[in-house]
């Protein structure tokens, strides 16, 4: 399907499932449900906080009451402080089913003083395999920050506080699927992964410092179709952003590792 038929499809469904969907500085209750952890997962402050923990018995998540085909997703996040090695705090948007699209977030702990890596991917029809991680440059256990998703029908742009991190554009034109059809929930948990987290499995969770706990707030959803976010690129200013913090903070690209594709590099990547 040509890329601007495919474009009109989308428009079309974003009709349908996102025009009248906007929530600014939000009420938690109003936008998600604790669906799982027994307890573990808690709204406070009259819906103005959410905080999700893990200890050894359960870790603990959320999803969101809507779907958005198309969006511009801000939330504020406070990760797990001190010593989180085995932890994964997890924020994304997916659909269901064995076709699934996903667009992710991954925060993996480690131990007090080293950083955090913060892992992305994308998921079309099923298909992932592709990562880039990076490093952050401040301390997202002091304090909140806000973590982005930018999804239109062009191009899906990860930001922290702001400053892009990541592009991943619409690459139908050579035959590489996007997310254009399937509506997506939020959703994010902290749980336990310490076979792979950290240092590949290598560092496991200290118990002794459960239980670990994750902080959300200022949730906002922009899926009004006539918003301006529905064309948005970044501009020259935001791609020298965006190629700053891929210079300083970027750990792995899937697009620039030859070894896992002798083959040839994944066909999007000669788009970047």
């Amino acid at each position: 399907m040509a890329v601007s038929s495919s474009i009109s499809i989308g428009f079309m469904l974003c009709l349908m499932f996102g025009s009248i969907m906007v929530a600014s500085a939000s009420n938690l209750y109003q936008d998600f449900d604790v669906t799982w952890g027994d307890g573990r997962g808690k709204i406070f402050n009259n819906g103005n906080l959410l905080t999700l923990s893990l200890d050894k018995a359960s870790g603990s998540g959320f999803q969101s009451k809507h779907e958005y085909l198309f969006g511009k997703i801000d939330m504020q996040i406070k990760l797990v402080p001190g010593n989180s090695a085995g932890t994964v705090t997890a924020y994304y948007l997916s659909s269901q089913g064995p076709t699934h699209d996903e667009i992710d977030f991954e925060f993996l702990g480690n131990l007090s003083g080293d950083p955090y890596t913060l892992h992305t991917n994308v998921f079309s029809q099923g298909k992932g395999e592709r990562e880039q991680q990076f490093h952050l440059w401040f301390d997202p256990t002091a304090d909140f920050h806000t973590y982005s998703i930018l999804w239109n029908p062009q191009r899906i742009i990860f930001s922290v506080d702001g400053t892009p991190i990541r592009e991943f554009k619409n690459a139908e034109s050579i035959g590489v699927p996007y997310p254009k059809k399937q509506p997506m929930r939020i959703y994010s948990s902290l749980w336990n992964a310490d076979d792979w987290a950290t240092r590949g499995g290598l560092v496991k969770t200290d118990w002794t410092q459960a239980p670990f706990t994750a902080s959300y707030r200022n949730f906002k959803a922009e899926a009004s179709n006539n918003g301006a976010w529905f064309t948005e690129a970044l501009d020259s200013t935001s791609q020298g952003r965006l190629k700053w913090v891929q210079k300083n903070y970027m750990i792995y690209n899937y697009c620039t590792d030859k070894k896992r594709y002798p083959q040839g590099l994944p066909k999007e990547c000669s788009m970047y």
